[in-house]
């Protein structure tokens, strides 16, 4: 009797036992006390790393409105907002900077397990050169004012002095800083690191800000060629252009040779300093987003790729080529632009030199692109900040030359675009925009592809450790090299049929570094054809120019520097 009611079933019963296996792996997952407690310890981390990382940049949104404002302020009312006020808010936040850096350096990463992980990916070896390539030339921008400033001690402001060398402590503390700890990866303190990176970051960018809206000294510069001009024409200089105020015509450069010379290099080196900024925005943003990240073992690489100058024929020849030419070119044109009077002929052959050149770098990434999306590679999906970041940067950099671009488009169209130096300029313009936009498809879309073993290498691995087999065993030697034999033809097979691909993307890879460093170099090194052809400056205006100009320029220099840095891990990786 007792049995039947024991084995009698019910639904409600039935019910139960269904649910029964969920409901009792949920109660025990959930009254399981370790599984609580790390899953909770987990969610607060990350709560914690999101509060931090809001808070930091809460506090550098906060910064750089603040500069901004104060910088606005100076450009539309300079009675009450002068340059000197803006030199000081900057000059606080330098010296805020440099404390944090020191104590960075002296005590947050020398605790125990402050550094744990070291991101691979970032602070690469070029990134760093620039930084001290850059910080170099801003250090010797800072002398060149501060023995400006010095000669025109009577007429110039104490600050003039002072802003500077502050400056060249901030930049040899902040190259070193980032020299030696970009790939850090900081496991104590975070919310106070992230703040001080997130402060320097907006210190850096309200300078490279000033940098590009401060065209205080070059009116003044300007101002005083055009009387040497007038006088050497013998012209008298009896009315100022409309930019040039009473403080400019009184503190006027004495005839003397160090004086031309901090003029000259104050205007040579002025676009290393706003590149300077830009480099340390992006090195600073990574250590920022690296703060507290742990790196798995699967994300380390165990072998890096090397660079290695084999199977490429066609790409360094064509790229030297073009490197030869553009360097006869950059040197023409630099001994006519600093004559009194630059002829015509010498922006003919600048802009037919970049009319020549860019489509064939168009085309370069062009069938890159199109070889990318024949190969078979998976994209790579694993979460990489390096990677993120240069893609954005890409992207963003490559919008100074096509901003300026399109503004002179603009300039010459409604100008007389049927004239020969303005059909070259417009053509110039024309052609650098597609090559922005193709370059940064074929980089972007290369940055992405996961690097994987040629198919033949597996094969050829494998019968090594055969080969090793074999010889443990001693079997003979004519078995041996009958089996190596057949390894070899089986590979030579497989790579034979698929590295015309690899060969295609490390020629086009190695021409584009080539000339994308031409390309670097002739706009860092003083060649400005944009602003001293006097076409848009003339149709825009000295002083709305001068802000196009210097916001786009240093840009455009960081975007070529940045593309050799992408095309050489295509080429490495290809």
């Amino acid at each position: 009797m007792s049995g039947k009611k024991v084995s009698r079933p019910c639904h409600h019963c039935k019910r139960k036992s269904a649910s029964a296996p969920t409901d009792t792996s949920k109660i025990h997952y959930e009254k399981f006390w370790l599984y609580r407690h790390c899953s909770s310890v987990q969610q607060r981390d990350r709560q914690a790393q999101k509060a931090g990382q809001l808070f930091s940049g809460l506090l550098a949104m906060n910064v750089v409105f603040l500069g901004s404002a104060f910088i606005s302020s100076m450009i539309f009312n300079k009675v009450a907002i002068t340059l000197a006020d803006v030199w000081i808010l900057l000059s606080i936040l330098k010296v805020l900077c440099l404390f944090w850096i020191i104590y960075y350096l002296m005590g947050t990463s020398q605790q125990p397990h402050a550094v744990l992980y070291r991101d691979s990916h970032a602070g690469t070896i070029w990134i760093r050169g620039s930084v001290l390539l850059f910080g170099s030339c801003s250090i010797l921008l800072n002398v060149f004012q501060i023995g400006y400033s010095t000669i025109l001690v009577h007429c110039k402001s104490r600050v003039e002095i002072v802003f500077p060398s502050i400056g060249i402590l901030f930049i040899c503390t902040q190259a070193y800083f980032l020299w030696h700890h970009s790939k850090d990866c900081i496991q104590v303190q975070h919310n106070f690191t992230r703040c001080g990176l997130m402060l320097t970051i907006a210190t850096n960018l309200l300078l490279w800000l000033l940098a590009v809206t401060n065209d205080t000294l070059h009116m003044e510069i300007e101002s005083q060629l055009r009387e040497v001009e007038q006088r050497f024409a013998g012209k008298a200089p009896s009315s100022h252009p409309h930019w040039c105020n009473e403080t400019t015509t009184l503190c006027t450069c004495p005839n003397t040779t160090i004086c031309k010379v901090f003029q000259k290099g104050y205007i040579l080196l002025y676009p290393f300093n706003t590149e300077y900024c830009l480099v340390c925005c992006s090195v600073l943003y990574v250590m920022w987003k690296n703060v507290g990240r742990r790196i798995s073992h699967h994300h380390i690489p165990h072998t890096k790729p090397k660079f290695k100058l084999q199977g490429v024929v066609f790409g360094p020849l064509l790229g030297t080529t073009a490197v030869i030419i553009g360097a006869c070119v950059f040197m023409m044109y630099q001994i006519q632009v600093t004559s009194l009077v630059p002829s015509r002929q010498v922006f003919v052959i600048y802009y037919s030199y970049y009319i020549v050149l860019l489509p064939l770098m168009s085309v370069g990434a062009m069938i890159g692109t199109v070889i990318h999306a024949l190969e078979k590679k998976e994209l790579d999906t694993l979460k990489n900040p390096t990677r993120s970041l240069d893609v954005v940067l890409l992207m963003g950099a490559a919008l100074g030359q096509i901003g300026m671009s399109y503004f002179s488009i603009v300039a010459l169209v409604a100008t007389d675009p049927r004239d020969l130096l303005n059909s070259l300029a417009l053509s110039y313009s024309v052609l650098l925009i597609f090559q922005n936009i193709t370059q940064n498809v074929f980089v972007i879309d290369g940055l992405h592809r996961r690097r994987i073993t040629p198919p033949g290498k597996e094969e050829d691995t494998k019968e090594e450790w055969n080969r090793e087999a074999y010889s443990q065993r001693r079997v003979s030697v004519l078995e041996l090299g009958q089996e190596i034999r057949k390894a070899s033809l089986s590979y030579i097979h497989i790579y034979s049929h698929l590295s015309w691909k690899r060969r295609v993307l490390r020629e086009i890879s190695f021409f584009l570094v080539l000339c994308n460093i031409i390309l670097w170099v002739m706009p860092t090194f003083g060649a400005h054809p944009l602003f001293e052809n006097g076409m848009e400056r003339a149709f825009y205006g000295y002083s709305t120019w001068f802000v196009i100009v210097n916001f786009g320029l240093p840009l455009g220099v960081f975007y070529r520097m940045h593309s050799v840095g992408g095309l050489l891990e295509i080429y490495v990786t290809a």
